[in-house]
């Protein structure tokens, strides 16, 4: 009993390290930053906000979304959420999922497949993953269930910024 327990405390320790060093919890980086040159106004090309409640509408069962989700297939959207990196212990990636809340991960049990959001950055862009701090992703949302050695997952999204999110 007293092995088993230090050998957890040790390893409790060695992964309380390296997220130290990886700077988790510290200030937010984005791999791109929203264009300096954007105008400050709408325009017909910004993407769509979509929220969880609106990728909740997807019945994993079936494959079936709503009318209003449907409608946003193939359409730029950001999405905020917070990163899991697909590599342990990854500080950076061009791929990983997006979830809804702080601690989500693919362990047992995950999130419903309507509740992850598997990003693949566009190619050239990596994004600095922090877990514990909220980002927006932007990109072309596709709807498609997928499965993956990491579970099903209901939506692709083709990354093309990230960065820390602001209401």
């Amino acid at each position: 009993m007293i092995d088993t327990s230090r050998r957890l405390l040790s390893t409790a320790a060695a992964m309380l390290f390296v997220v130290t060093l990886t700077g988790a919890g510290g200030p937010t980086e984005a791999v791109t930053e929203p264009p300096a040159d954007a105008p400050a106004t709408a325009s017909t090309d910004d993407p769509t906000e979509v929220g969880w409640r609106l990728l909740a509408s997807l019945n994993y069962r079936t494959g079936e979304p709503s009318e209003e989700l449907a409608a946003l297939s193939g359409k730029l959207v950001k999405i905020p959420g917070f990163t899991v990196p697909l590599e342990d212990w990854a500080s950076s990636a061009t791929e990983f999922l997006l979830v809804p809340y702080v601690g989500a991960c693919i362990h047992t049990p995950p999130p419903p497949p309507n509740q992850l959001v598997y990003i693949e950055m566009d190619e050239g862009k990596r994004a600095k993953l922090d877990g514990w701090n909220p980002v927006w992703v932007e990109g072309v949302l596709t709807i498609e269930m997928t499965e993956s050695v990491y579970g099903y997952v209901g939506f692709t999204l083709s990354g093309q910024q990230v960065y820390p999110y602001e209401s």
